[in-house]
């Protein structure tokens, strides 16, 4: 007998006929309650720690945001000032400079007042 028969024949014991020389059991792996628990847990912790970023940086831009605002108010009353004493300085010159100014006669008192 050859070597290929030999073991053709050891074979034959084990398995019979539509019979695979293997058997496989199929196990389903499921996590317990506890790991189940452990498990949500953590991601519940992840999820908070997330959000808390979120936050935390919405309330950074929001420190920051509100020092821009002020400022931003703070030079829109400096241009309004500046603007109003622009306008009064312009203004003299502006009257004095007039067609209806150099047009004016000067007025000088003819008589006092006397009680």
């Amino acid at each position: 007998m050859t070597y290929s028969s030999t073991l053709a024949l050891s074979r034959s014991q084990y398995s019979g006929r539509n019979r695979n020389s293997v058997s496989f059991i199929a196990r389903t792996r499921t996590l317990g309650p506890v790991s189940n628990t452990i498990i949500l847990i953590v991601l519940a912790c992840l999820l908070g720690l997330l959000y808390l970023a979120q936050v935390t940086k919405t309330n950074a831009y929001g420190f920051s945001l509100n020092s821009l605002q002020q400022q931003q108010n703070q030079l829109k009353s400096e241009y309004a000032n500046l603007q109003v004493a622009s306008a009064q300085l312009q203004s003299v010159s502006r009257a004095q400079n007039s067609q209806v100014a150099k047009s004016m006669v000067p007025l000088t008192p003819s008589a006092t007042a006397q009680n």
